[in-house]
């Protein structure tokens, strides 16, 4: 366990190395990947997560700490709920000290998908600035817990050093906020996902809130990833009334 007195010498670290990061003109996501390691090493919690997003149909998972922490962003990325969907619309932190008992109730079908995992808590945090939301940043530890208020303290000084990061490599449209074009340049690309929703909308003629939807039911029912059914649907290996079924 770190000392208190260790993570405070090392907040500021962490701002000076992203910094450096940021100078030197790193890969756009060596500074988030950074903080997601320094969230495991300062606080009790075992992976963390950072996504883009621009509304509940276009989020972008930026970097996965391991791969627990990238089933988490998957499910809820594949389901459209969770406690990362939760803090981005709230614009507040989703403390969740015992993920079995909040998740069954208050996002049953994430916690059916992720039932398999051992996580026993989560936290999600919202990257903000004022009235503006960018993402989200989730943190998971394997036993349940509270973090302490000073743990709490130190988390939200790392979000806020990822929220600064993220808008300092992002590019930003006309009222600061992230363009989608940009997250095409970034690993993790969800075009497939788009494609097969496109597909979806012509078979189906509905909108693509109707068909991300259907998407996400398909998913839910089979017990499978987004990604691997929308590379199947724009592939051809899987026809889209059959998710209709």
């Amino acid at each position: 366990m770190t000392k208190p007195e260790d993570v405070a010498d090392s907040v500021p670290h962490l701002l000076s190395a992203v910094l450096a990061s940021l100078r030197d003109g790193d890969n756009g996501l060596n500074p988030l990947i950074r903080v997601c390691q320094a969230c495991v090493s300062l606080l009790p919690v075992d992976g963390a997560s950072i996504s883009v997003m621009l509304g509940t149909q276009h989020r972008q998972s930026l970097y996965a700490s391991d791969a627990v922490a990238e089933h988490l962003e998957e499910a809820q990325f594949s389901l459209g709920e969770g406690p990362c969907f939760e803090a981005f619309d709230t614009g507040r932190p989703v403390l969740v000290p015992d993920l079995v008992q909040r998740a069954n109730h208050t996002w049953p079908v994430f916690a059916a998908q992720i039932s398999a995992e051992q996580v026993g808590a989560i936290f999600a945090f919202p990257l903000r600035r004022g009235a503006a939301r960018f993402g989200a940043m989730d943190m998971y530890r394997r036993t349940p817990g509270w973090l302490s208020p000073a743990e709490l303290a130190t988390a939200l000084q790392i979000v806020d050093i990822a929220t600064s990061a993220l808008l300092a490599v992002s590019a930003t449209g006309p009222e600061g906020e992230i363009r989608e074009d940009w997250l095409t340049e970034l690993v993790r690309d969800r075009t497939v996902v788009h494609q097969a929703t496109g597909i979806v909308v012509a078979e189906f003629a509905i909108p693509a809130e109707q068909a991300l939807a259907r998407l996400r039911g398909y998913v839910f029912v089979t017990g499978r990833q987004i990604q691997g059914v929308a590379e199947d649907l724009v592939t051809g290996r899987l026809h889209p009334r059959v998710i209709d079924e």
